[in-house]
């Protein structure tokens, strides 16, 4: 059986976008279920105002970036930029927010400007992940989980404040307390969490299994050797802003990540971004990352329909 198209594309002649989405909701709530990812293209946006009433049209109001794990810049209300990485680094195929308690199940992405070269935004449909992992690591992932590590510092990688939208160390301990977090407050004002979460989920209309973690991406093999190697000699592994475990805390081996790194990129398709184009993404259902790229690229992001992980005993 073939696969749906990823990303499937809806092209307009110029005319607003916000009112084909009002007129075919029920339609293009269909493909994105199906597809993982709708491109609509060739539209009038009408810039932040437009998308936010796409995005209000489409799913309902737009999330906060919240639990951050990378830095973005608010360009207005709930949307922001893209990731604030230097153009040379690569972002590897992940779902957004996989790591929290809460995530938003539809992602909105907005060119307002192309870059030069590549930059593209790689799909990879999280079904066919899933069954190219090796059944054997598939289940002992189901069976264990995950567990993500994170320590939050003003020299690398984000701070607890700024992660957090806060300054109160009590009020980061409630939320931590409420999303099945574990804080740990240091002396010298760090923080280190640690937060067990489920490798496969459900999808919550159509009950399909899919791999959403971010146990790949958030895994110290992932980053770049220099990087990598660079972080460990300052920081140690217990220092790292992020890594990951199985969920009852033994090393991941380097091995496995590997592989599922290999899963995502036999899964991954790609497309180049045309000025106004519009992706929207089913977040349980689609993977994202982001090339490296030369030119401005200027990408704006929207969040909405949040997510939660069932209740574990």
């Amino acid at each position: 059986m073939t696969a749906p198209a990823l990303p499937l594309v809806v092209e307009g002649s110029g005319e607003e976008l916000v009112d084909r989405v009002r007129a075919e909701r029920a339609k293009l709530r269909e493909a994105l279920v199906e597809h993982g990812a709708v491109l609509l293209r060739g539209f009038s946006v009408g810039g932040v105002d437009g998308l936010e009433s796409v995005v209000r049209t489409l799913s309902g109001p737009a999330l906060a970036y919240s639990e951050r794990s990378s830095p973005r810049t608010v360009i207005k209300g709930h949307v922001y930029t893209s990731t604030d990485y230097p153009p040379d680094q690569e972002i590897f195929l992940h779902n957004e927010n996989s790591y929290q308690a809460v995530w938003p199940r539809v992602l909105y992405f907005h060119c307002v400007e192309p870059p030069h070269t590549r930059g593209a935004t790689p799909l990879a449909d999280t079904r066919r992940i899933l069954e190219a992992i090796d059944p054997d690591v598939r289940e002992e992932f189901a069976r264990r989980r995950w567990m993500v590590v994170r320590n939050y510092s003003d020299e690398v990688g984000l701070s607890w404040r700024e992660a957090f939208g806060s300054e109160s160390r009590d009020e980061v301990s409630r939320y931590c307390a409420e999303n099945g977090i574990r804080a740990r407050w240091r002396d010298d004002d760090r923080l280190r969490t640690e937060a067990v979460r489920d490798a496969v989920h459900r999808h919550p209309v159509t009950g399909v299994l899919v791999w959403f973690n971010h146990a790949t991406v958030f895994h110290v093999t992932t980053l770049p050797e220099p990087v990598r190697l660079g972080l460990l000699e300052m920081y140690g592994e217990d220092g790292l802003p992020s890594n990951t475990y199985y969920g009852d805390g033994a090393p991941i081996p380097d091995a496995v990540t590997e592989h599922l790194r290999s899963c995502y990129r036999s899964a991954a398709v790609r497309f180049d971004y045309h000025r106004d184009d519009v992706l929207v993404v089913d977040n349980m259902l689609a993977a994202h990352g982001r090339e490296p790229f030369t030119g401005p690229r200027r990408i704006a992001v929207a969040m909405a329909e949040p997510s939660r992980e069932p209740a574990h005993r």
